[in-house]
């Protein structure tokens, strides 16, 4: 059985089970959304095409991950005017998996995967680059803006990557002083953040 959704302004052929990259939906890691445009059920032989939605059909998707898609660079220049514009554009994506393609009125249930809640919770504040020592809120939307939003993203930089990452954001070269880099792989292997550490020693003084 499969069903055609239309979903941000697209189509998508699903069936259950289906992984599938949509339009940012609201909802969190584990959630069951409803998506009520179907504009086509298939079973077998049998087809049912709506004018324009089929009465009834909906499908079932549970949120395995919000998501962000691949860095977009829109550079636009006007000869002989002096002008140039560059911006970076990152369109926000939600993965879902279909649980299941109702028909007839049915509805979806609103059963949560809890068991899966806490632990991506877990792992998100543990992947938190604002544990990094002087990375404030506002450093960490620029860095978001960058593409850098992971503790193993920030890990994973050579000397070169991070001079290119400071001259881009302008940090004047507090990426290298703070070695941002070494603090990364720190919270990594599950040390306690730097800030907390320094604060720890100097109450015992």
């Amino acid at each position: 059985m499969y069903a055609v959704v239309k979903t941000g302004g697209k189509q998508y052929r699903v069936a259950k089970d289906d992984v599938l990259k949509i339009e940012r939906l609201p909802g969190e890691e584990g959630d069951i959304i409803t998506l009520s445009d179907v504009l086509m059920v298939g079973n077998g032989a049998a087809v049912t095409v709506g004018a324009p939605l089929v009465a009834g059909a909906s499908v079932a998707a549970e949120i395995v991950e919000q998501a962000r898609g691949p860095k977009i660079v829109i550079f636009k220049k006007r000869r002989r005017q002096n002008y140039r514009r560059k911006k970076g554009h990152r369109q926000l994506l939600t993965v879902v998996k279909i649980t299941d393609i109702l028909t007839d009125g049915a509805k979806a249930s609103a059963k949560k995967s809890e068991a899966k809640k806490p632990a991506a919770k877990a792992a998100a504040a543990a992947d938190d680059i604002s544990l990094i020592g002087g990375v404030g809120p506002k450093l960490k939307e620029k860095l978001a803006g960058y593409g850098v939003t992971s503790l193993k993203e920030i890990a994973a930089m050579s000397e070169s990557d991070v001079a290119k990452m400071d001259a881009a954001l302008d940090l004047k070269g507090r990426a290298a002083r703070d070695e941002w880099v070494e603090q990364a792989k720190e919270l990594i292997a599950g040390k306690p953040p730097r800030a907390k550490t320094d604060r720890a020693r100097a109450d015992e003084e």
